[in-house]
């Protein structure tokens, strides 16, 4: 972690700092806080106040309150929370279905291989609101929904990635030498081959934590993900769009955390792409 931060750019940091100030804030804030973020106070006196007020109690609000007098920079760092969690959960248990997809496929080929790649082709057929629709219909609305979602549209992606890696990495020479030394095929897969094709997941999975975060936004904000009163970006937004005239910062709060926390994770994992693309290159020029 040490020599990637040394050797990321200005950009690659900032993206670093900005995840673990909101991790931070997520884990820290909510716990710290004189009221409840998710209860409702005394809204004559403390609703829709704007950012950098003090109420009558003489708390500070950093981002302002909403139309239930409910601080706004608590219930953001909770939501994000949730969101993080949500996001991380999902993209981690895809990139793991799909890594055992991708590498049984791969190593194994022919029925098994068709079958998994056809499933993969047919969901990816399917657009992501039918499945979305589908699974609301099946299970109430909340984060379980959303992991499934998650892990349901995002797994495919991943395991044709491994998949194409196992390929290439079963007629390496030093595959062949595991082999010939006794190794069984389950040995040779999994302490040889996907060791060496697991990076390209990596890359994958830190990519999809943004895009898992939006998707959980959104389906917040269409009332299919976290439920109120548990904050989330999505219902927090959806909150704030019929006082984006009067008390424009309500929406804007949570719009901001999200853009943030997605722009990190893309640049990111973008680092995480050309560093290991870096290594791998000078892996190849080293055994030349």
């Amino acid at each position: 972690m040490t020599a990637f931060w040394r050797r990321a750019g200005w950009q690659t940091r900032a993206a670093m700092l900005v995840l673990v100030a909101l991790a931070l804030g997520a884990l820290l804030v909510p716990a710290l806080a004189s009221a409840s973020p998710t209860a409702i106070g005394d809204a004559l006196a403390l609703r829709l106040l704007p950012p950098l007020s003090v109420d009558t109690a003489h708390h500070f609000h950093l981002l302002g309150t909403d139309a239930f007098g409910r601080d706004l920079f608590v219930r953001a760092m909770l939501a994000g929370r949730l969101s993080l969690a949500v996001g991380i959960a999902g993209s981690v248990l895809a990139g793991a279905v799909g890594i055992a997809i991708g590498a049984i496929g791969g190593w194994e080929g022919g029925v098994l291989d068709r079958i998994a790649m056809g499933a993969g082709d047919v969901l990816l057929a399917i657009p992501r609101l039918v499945i979305l629709l589908v699974c609301a219909a099946l299970w109430p609305p909340g984060a379980t929904m959303v992991i499934t979602i998650l892990v349901l549209t995002g797994w495919m992606g991943v395991a044709r990635l491994v998949r194409g890696e196992v390929r290439g990495l079963r007629a390496r020479p030093f595959i062949e030498s595991a082999q010939a030394m006794g190794a069984s095929p389950t040995r040779v897969l999994w302490k040889h081959v996907l060791p060496n094709a697991i990076a390209p997941a990596i890359v994958a999975m830190a990519l999809g934590v943004g895009s898992a975060v939006l998707l959980e936004s959104g389906l917040s904000f269409l009332g299919l993900g976290i439920q109120p009163p548990s904050p989330s970006w999505g219902n927090m937004i959806a909150d704030g769009r019929e006082l984006i005239v009067l008390a424009p910062w309500i929406a804007l709060a949570p719009g901001l955390a999200l853009i943030l926390t997605v722009l990190s994770c893309t640049l990111l994992g973008d680092a995480l792409r050309d560093r290991l693309a870096g290594d791998e290159l000078e892996t190849m020029r080293a055994r030349s």
